[in-house]
């Protein structure tokens, strides 16, 4: 069990910011907000996808906020998809950057020839986040896909 300390009032606003900018990332994803979603990141942030968490090597790895369009377009090809926020962990905060791990499970209706299935992708986010002019952005976010599991919807 963590002991708890007392924190400043600044700090506890920049771990709620923090917190905000998790959770409106899922949200821009869930409402196609691919615009949106790109203002999160920093212009030369470092995005990193494994779609095997178990393997060193990533799967894709992107350098610029621009470059995130196509993927966070990928995201149209579900009926619908829902990101379910789990434990954020900030392992470092300073009042300008912070490490942080975010678990989520991310919920993705296809519908195939009249059939609708579900994917479910069990994930993980190791990130940097920086403060840029008061806000916090993401200057690299880790994509871990821990598992996949596929099923029929009725």
């Amino acid at each position: 069990m963590s002991k708890h300390v007392a924190i400043s009032p600044g700090e506890a606003a920049d771990r709620l910011a923090i917190r905000e900018l998790v959770e409106a990332y899922a949200h821009c994803a869930d409402r196609r907000d691919a615009t949106g979603q790109m203002s999160l990141f920093t212009e030369d942030t470092h995005f990193v996808v494994y779609m095997n968490a178990k393997d060193p090597a990533p799967s894709q790895e992107l350098h610029a906020r621009a470059e995130l369009a196509p993927v966070f377009a990928e995201l149209n090809k579900y009926d619908a998809t829902t990101h379910f926020l789990g434990q954020s962990t900030l392992f470092t905060l300073t009042s300008e950057r912070g490490i942080g791990e975010t678990y989520c499970l991310a919920h993705h209706v296809i519908v195939d020839g009249g059939q609708r299935r579900l994917m479910v992708a069990s994930l993980r986010y190791l990130d940097t986040f920086v403060k840029m002019d008061g806000a916090w952005l993401f200057a690299e976010r880790r994509l871990y896909v821990d598992w996949i599991e596929q099923r029929a919807l009725a």
